[in-house]
């Protein structure tokens, strides 16, 4: 098979690692000033039940996106075929069938989603949006060839571009003419230009739409089980939306997920960081004996576990602030949720940090288990909490999902002779201790405790 070169010179796993993180966390940086500064424009020239439509929106877009999903970014990433032209092609070939076939399923389920929770505008909002999936079949394989090197600094370039012209175009259209096509808008110019721009980059891969048998095989050997895993994260992930989507009101429910977005911010420099660089590094390591990879995951995690601890604990404690700050008065009730979901934080930074090893080494399903567990856990305590505390009750459960699926990925390591629980139970602690005394200092400052505003 013929394969395609790396495209970065020859360095250290660690090297690449570290050059990566720094872009990761520098496009991260950037994209979300980007977003904040974009969304509070856009919160004042749009209200607030808007936000709430196009949030129920995105989710169905994204759970019909994950539902179709079959690990192809792990593939190339990892696989030692991954880079071989016949897998690049079937990849290429199989994006785009999956682009038109979702386009058309975006317009099947329309209507029932919009019956469903009684808003006949998510009839013709979701199918505009999952048009642009057509686009984003076509994407080129390029962005995954560069992830499996590291190369992260292009990826990078490319994500601030397309969110800076999304934003753009998102202002100057509800200026114009403020509703939900400038919403609309900002998602057709997002995938265009990531299309366009991807096909531009370094190395230029030609694409043949080829079903090569072999490499069909693979795609399904691998790829089933992170399909599956991929269908329970997006349940796990937008669960407490659609729940929500019948509990609250568009409004409430579009300050819910302003503080989430908020709260949200570290896991996906996670993920980035995950994606980017923690994956294709235990990738890199995966051929190595189970106790050295042991150790060589341990080193690696505390930076990582470091920086997740450290906004924990600025969002715990000042995230009320900065909502005020930030947002007006219609916006206030943020306040009090950002510091709660803040705490739930931590443990998908645990898990998030080593889970990519168990996918490294060949064993994605207790992804699909921790999924699972975390579905059990929101579709259950949701409308208990809901019942119990009202709108904080609900939210105080979205805060502590994520330590069900703390277990399943615990037991996985520990199956694969992979486990860290002793560099868990450190870092938890310090956390804890250190959460515990700034708590403490706020309060005796004459601030209160940042959880005060929630009514229960």
């Amino acid at each position: 098979m013929a394969t395609f070169a790396q495209s970065t010179p020859p360095s250290s796993v660690r090297q690449l690692a570290v050059r990566g993180a720094a872009w990761t966390v520098v496009g991260f940086g950037g994209a979300q000033v980007l977003r904040f500064a974009f969304n509070l424009v856009l919160t004042r020239l749009l209200f607030p039940e808007l936000f709430g439509l196009m949030a129920l929106a995105f989710t169905v877009n994204a759970g019909v996106n994950l539902f179709s999903e079959f690990g192809t970014a792990a593939i190339v990433v990892s696989d030692p075929r991954g880079a071989d032209r016949e897998v690049l092609n079937a990849v290429w070939a199989v994006q785009i069938v999956r682009g038109f076939v979702l386009a058309a399923f975006f317009f099947l389920i329309a209507p029932p989603v919009a019956a469903f929770y009684r808003d006949p505008r998510l009839g013709w909002v979701i199918p505009c949006i999952g048009l642009t999936s057509i686009p984003a079949g076509f994407n080129a394989t390029t962005l995954f060839v560069l992830r499996r090197h590291m190369n992260v600094k292009q990826l990078v370039v490319l994500e601030l571009g397309a969110q800076g012209l999304s934003g753009a175009t998102m202002i100057v259209w509800a200026w114009i003419s403020p509703g939900i096509p400038a919403l609309i808008a900002g998602a057709f110019v997002s995938a265009f230009v990531r299309l366009i721009w991807g096909h531009l980059l370094t190395p230029r891969i030609p694409h043949r739409m080829v079903f090569d048998r072999d490499a069909l095989r693979l795609l399904y050997r691998f790829g089933r089980w992170l399909w599956f895993a991929a269908i329970l994260g997006y349940l796990a992930s937008q669960m407490d939306r659609l729940i929500l989507g019948k509990l609250l009101t568009l409004g409430m429910l579009g300050i819910y997920g302003i503080a989430l977005a908020i709260s949200e911010l570290p896991r996906s420099l996670l993920m980035a960081l995950s994606s980017y660089v923690i994956f294709p590094a235990y990738s890199r390591w995966a051929p190595s004996p189970r106790a050295e990879l042991q150790r060589k995951i341990a080193r690696f995690r505390w930076p990582f576990l470091a920086v997740a601890g450290s906004v924990v604990l600025v969002l715990t404690v000042g995230g009320d602030a900065a909502i005020r700050v930030l947002y007006d008065r219609r916006y206030a009730p943020a306040g009090w949720m950002l510091p709660l979901l803040a705490l739930g934080i931590w443990p998908s930074a645990l898990y998030q940090t080593i889970e990519g090893a168990l996918v490294a080494v060949g064993q994605p399903r207790y992804g699909a288990f921790a999924n699972l567990a975390k579905i059990v856990f929101t579709a259950a305590g949701i409308p208990l909490g809901f019942a119990w505390g009202g709108v904080a009750g609900a939210v105080v459960v979205v805060a502590l999902n994520d330590l069900p699926a703390y277990g399943p990925i615990g037991y996985g390591l520990w199956r694969e002779k992979l486990n860290n629980f002793g560099q868990d139970l450190i870092a938890t602690l310090v956390l804890m201790a250190v959460l515990f005394a700034l708590l403490l200092a706020r309060a005796a400052l004459g601030f209160g405790f940042p959880f005060q505003g929630a009514s229960w």
